[in-house]
């Protein structure tokens, strides 16, 4: 970890990421949001139970200030191998997912997304800062630091007292 990697950052709300689509979206738009940001993979074994959970927690604690941010990641033995355009397909078409279905990206290796360089850095896991698969969750607060982190065996309504809590709901 060389100076090279630091990251100055304060909160996730000063990063831009790419849509699906391949447009720039400012990461401040969901400044006061309680935020879980999730690596996915549509090919994955772990895709079936989270993106429906997901999407349960999503239609639960949307209207409470909870967004999830869905980024697409081939990194892990291939899994999701076609365009971001089409794993926001997969996930919206087969999960009803209503939640943001960002670019691909990388989450590991010099090539890290700087977003997640970020997370990475505020919440190091089992294998230090590295990702060890598709589907780690991070919660995040309104003001953009990272609470929380969780392995890609935890399912999201395992984390949902976390949420509730994040977000102030009894």
């Amino acid at each position: 970890m060389g100076a090279s990697q630091s990251i100055s950052e304060n909160s996730i709300h000063e990063f831009t990421v790419k849509d699906a689509r391949g447009k720039d979206v400012n990461l401040n738009a969901y400044r006061g949001k309680v935020l879980l940001v999730i690596n996915v993979a549509s090919k994955c074994g772990f895709a079936d139970a989270n993106y429906s959970q997901l999407t349960q927690i999503y239609s639960t604690y949307k209207s409470r200030g909870l967004e999830i941010l869905a980024f697409p990641c081939n990194q892990f033995l291939k899994k999701e191998p076609g365009t971001s355009q089409e794993a926001q397909e997969f996930a919206c078409t087969r999960y009803k997912a209503e939640y943001p279905i960002f670019g691909k990206i990388r989450v590991n290796g010099s090539d890290t997304a700087p977003v997640f360089k970020f997370l990475k850095t505020q919440k190091s896991g089992v294998m230090g800062s590295r990702i060890k698969w598709n589907f780690t969750k991070f919660l995040v607060d309104e003001e953009g630091r990272v609470i929380q982190r969780y392995s890609p065996t935890t399912k999201p309504l395992a984390i949902e007292s976390d949420i509730k809590k994040a977000l102030q709901v009894a």
